[in-house]
């Protein structure tokens, strides 16, 4: 459970790289990036969800406090029972399969970079919303999810429609 930062660092940290990228990436490490950190993260909750299941335990994993007022103390912390085992394992199980048909699907698209650093910063709000310990992060997620949304929405910004698409 010590490295369950990772599941959402994974996708995250791709997502910075292709960005930061700015396209110049070549397109095999663009898609290895894309692909192979979703598929890192579907590594480590296979391995979370193997534990679970052995012991059953549910664990609240606090990896910081954000500040501390008072009695109010919010958290970067998250809640593993069950239910968000289940739904990080279809989060990143069907993302890694959603990522492997992109790469055929984007091969030949100039913006290859920016649509693996759309998907993966959209698997990295789910997983993030998905894990949240209290509002205030699950907030971060859930407008995480929104912002992605609409990136991919409207990928195709230079078609007039795809543009209107994602205002809507």
């Amino acid at each position: 459970m010590a490295g369950i930062w990772l599941i959402p660092f994974f996708p995250l940290a791709s997502a910075i790289l292709l960005l930061l990228s700015a396209g110049r990436m070549p397109r095999q490490l663009a898609a290895l990036l894309g692909a192979g950190s979703v598929g890192l993260a579907a590594i480590c909750v296979t391995l979370l969800a193997s534990a679970f299941l052995a012991d059953g335990e549910v664990r609240q994993i606090t990896l910081w406090n954000w500040l501390t007022v008072g009695e109010f103390t919010p958290r970067i912390a998250f809640y593993i029972d069950g239910l968000a085992v289940v739904m990080m394992s279809v989060i990143t199980g069907v993302g890694f399969l959603i990522h492997l048909y992109s790469i055929e699907f984007m091969w030949e698209d100039e913006s290859i970079c920016r649509y693996f650093a759309y998907m993966n910063l959209f698997v990295a709000a789910m997983l993030l919303l998905v894990m949240a310990d209290n509002l205030l992060l699950l907030y971060l997620g859930w407008e995480g999810v929104g912002v992605c949304s609409y990136l991919l929405v409207g990928f195709w910004y230079r078609d007039p429609a795809n543009g209107a698409a994602a205002r809507k």
